[in-house]
Parts: C-alpha cells; sequence; structure tokens
C-alpha cells in the first residue's frame, strides 16, 4: 500500500472511532505521523500526500529531519535528556514527554534565553512499568502545581505509552485513565496550564485511543511500513 493511500485509510478509521464513542473527540483529532527511522523519500511522500505533523522520538534525527522538512509541524514524542534541550530550542511545536522538574527547569532557563515559550504534554506512565518514562497517576496534581514555576512551559495537556504487551481491549484501561486523569485536573484552577490535549495510541491501538478521548494519535508503521533500520544505535 502507498503512504497515500495508508494515510487515507487511517484517517477514515479516525473518523469511525469517533462516530463509535461518545468519548471521542468531536472536534479534529491530530494524525502525527511517526517518522522514526524513515528516509527523507518517505517523509516526502507522506508532505505530498498531505500530511503536516509529524513525529521523531530522537533529537538528533528531529533536527536532522527538520532541517529538510523546515515548513511542516515537528513533535518530540520520546524521551529529551537535559543535555540535548538546547537542540531543539525553536525546532519542535510540542513536547509530548515532560517529566520532571529538573527537565523543566532546563527548557525554562533555554528557553528564557529566546524570550519563547514551548506547549508541553506530560508524561504519564499509567500502567507503572519500571521499563518507561513519565509520571506515577498520583504525581500529576503537584507535578502541575510545581509548574506554575515556569513561565516558558505551556502545559496543554497529557500523554501516555500503552503496554506493548497489551492487545486490543486490553490497552482501553489505560487510554480511560489518562482520560479520567486530565477531567480530573480540569477541575481545578490551574491558570498556567490549558489541559485539552490527550496524546496517546499508537498503529495498533490508536482506534481505540480516539474512542477514549484522544485528540492526537502517533502512528507510524500502519503509514510507513516496517521501519528502516537507518538510524537504529
Amino acid at each position: 500500500m502507498s503512504i497515500q493511500l495508508a494515510l487515507q485509510q487511517v484517517r477514515q478509521n479516525i473518523l469511525l472511532a469517533q462516530e463509535k464513542s461518545p468519548y471521542a473527540m468531536r472536534g479534529e483529532v491530530k494524525l502525527l505521523a511517526v517518522s522514526k527511522t524513515q528516509p527523507v523519500e518517505r517523509i516526502a511522500e507522506a508532505c505530498h500526500a498531505g500530511q503536516k505533523i509529524f513525529a521523531e522520538n530522537r533529537v538528533q534525527e528531529l533536527v536532522e529531519k527538520q532541517q529538510v522538512f523546515p515548513n511542516v509541524s515537528w513533535h518530540l514524542i520520546g524521551h529529551l535528556q537535559t543535555n540535548k534541550v538546547r537542540h531543539i530550542v525553536n525546532k519542535i511545536e510540542l513536547l509530548h514527554s515532560l517529566e520532571s522538574i529538573g527537565l523543566a527547569d532546563e527548557l525554562q532557563k533555554r528557553l528564557s534565553v529566546f524570550e519563547t515559550v514551548l506547549p508541553v504534554l506530560i508524561q504519564v506512565n499509567i500502567a507503572e512499568e519500571q521499563s518507561k518514562y513519565g509520571l506515577a497517576p498520583n504525581e500529576v496534581s503537584d507535578f502541575l502545581d510545581a509548574l506554575a514555576d515556569f513561565p516558558a512551559l505551556q502545559v496543554q495537556g497529557l500523554m501516555t505509552i500503552g503496554p506493548l504487551t497489551a492487545q486490543g481491549e486490553e490497552i482501553r484501561p489505560i487510554f480511560r485513565e489518562l482520560r479520567r486523569l486530565l477531567q480530573q485536573e480540569k477541575k481545578r484552577y490551574l491558570p498556567h496550564t490549558a489541559l485539552h490535549h490527550l496524546s496517546m495510541g499508537m498503529s495498533g491501538d490508536y482506534m481505540i485511543a480516539v474512542e477514549e478521548g484522544a485528540t492526537m494519535v502517533r502512528v507510524g508503521s500502519s503509514i510507513f511500513g516496517a521501519r528502516s533500520v537507518m538510524y537504529d544505535s
């Protein structure tokens, strides 16, 4: 299947999921094409097919591709080390993986130099897997309160990565809990936040994520097919 046809299929599936569930967002669900390890030729094909938002896991790969495609929206969805923060300032539209005060502090310092702000999502480790980054669900409230001290960060919502071992409907409770957390935090008065985004769902489960209220889904292999190994390390 061509990338153009794959994109059409994914977009159609998103619409079907929106129609199916009362929890699905009735507005536009943003489709992020995860271009991890994909060569620039395939990204160009996706752009030609109308895709405008791309996501990367690694800073180096994002920076390289952003230089080739500066006119599309780039999101960083992988773990961001503090020593790499300087590389992404003014390069990305949204950071999906804020999960520590140390990272918030470094972002604040770098962003302040340029007198700019960065929209961010808080990464939540719903299943509390030791192999994954992110806050435990019971840490989210205190973390959001602490971010009031970092005005360069615009908190726009929450993100989670489901367990790789979960199959089909097994993933639904993870997405449902993230939606519950967002609703819980929206009830509090948090003037430094605008909690309206839920980033959840990948190629194997994005339709379930949309049914549970995702506003952003991160889809790679369902668009591009099997990954290249060009950037593997």
